[in-house]
């Protein structure tokens, strides 16, 4: 059974590796790009902790909070954002294309939620109990190809969970100025059930994605709609957001903040000791990984 510390220790764990992440991008050992998902642990954190080992994970462009949840190793996925050839695919996918066992990323909003569909029809011809689960955000509402998903998979009643991460801001545009009408709205059209929670206590959303997950699992697909915060910028420094805004969320919304209360002193010094030991042997040893050969295959 998944307890207090545990999900104190995941948050802490994606805290702090994103942390380091946006640090080490002033130092040059970082390429191309990355989305922080530095204010949205909580989300994470419950989602995987009621997940089997065999569900099939897709994640977006904001993929390190939900990989690191999943199970995934903090080294390879810093020597991945590094480049090095000890990353998960070799140091060629970057920050938002990572694959390691049934969990996959993609930088292109709303484009594998019909590879999510077909994963789901599979699952279910093959009766495996497995379900998938596919983490979009608010701009992603703008899509076309997920309202095809959405019809197939409501056709066919296939097991994928959508995980619609609200976090209030496409990039730059906030969720008023480009989504109209009702998010759970947009799933009921299609006869998908809908889980709400805004919140970012990591207990009241493990008990909503508690029930979205089980039913899914039964064989019918689902929307579990989480209203959230993401406190950092988009990526690295495009955030248009007054100062004071960000400072208020990060006061009222902080995962980590509300969960504390729940250990004791020694737990929280324990989780802090453990995870800053985790994270700057992968940075450490990644940074020391060798980049990969360039062949040329045919």
């Amino acid at each position: 059974m998944t307890n207090h510390l545990q999900l104190y220790q995941t948050m802490l764990l994606i805290r702090r590796f994103e942390e380091r992440a946006l640090a080490e991008f002033s130092t040059g050992k970082l390429f191309g790009t990355t989305h922080a998902y530095i204010g949205q642990e909580a989300n994470a954190a419950a989602i995987f902790s009621l997940a089997s080992p065999d569900d099939i994970v897709w994640s977006n462009h904001r993929c390190h909070g939900h990989f690191l949840a999943y199970g995934g190793s903090p080294y390879r996925l810093a020597a991945e954002l590094m480049g090095k050839s000890t990353g998960l695919v070799g140091g060629r996918g970057g920050s938002q294309h990572i694959q390691w066992r049934n969990f996959y990323s993609n930088g292109i909003q709303g484009g594998f939620t019909p590879i999510a569909a077909g994963m789901a029809l599979a699952e279910k011809a093959q009766k495996t109990g497995n379900i998938v689960l596919a983490f979009i955000g608010d701009g992603t509402l703008g899509e076309g190809a997920l309202y095809e998903s959405l019809n197939l998979a409501a056709l066919w009643q296939l097991p994928v969970l959508y995980v619609v991460e609200n976090n209030r801001i496409a990039q730059t545009t906030p969720v008023e100025q480009a989504v109209a009408g009702s998010i759970p709205a947009r799933f009921k059209a299609f006869g998908i059930e809908t889980w709400e929670a805004a919140t970012s206590d990591v207990l009241t959303i493990r008990d909503v994605a508690r029930e979205a997950v089980d039913t899914v699992r039964n064989g019918r697909p689902g929307a579990l709609i989480l209203h959230t915060h993401r406190f950092s910028a988009h990526s690295k420094g495009d955030d248009t957001r007054p100062r004071e805004l960000i400072a208020k969320i990060r006061a009222e919304f902080d995962p980590l903040t509300i969960h504390a209360p729940r250990l004791s002193a020694t737990e929280l010094a324990h989780a802090e000791s453990e995870v800053s030991a985790l994270i700057e042997d992968a940075f450490t040893r990644a940074a020391n990984d060798p980049f990969p050969e360039l062949k040329t295959d045919y």
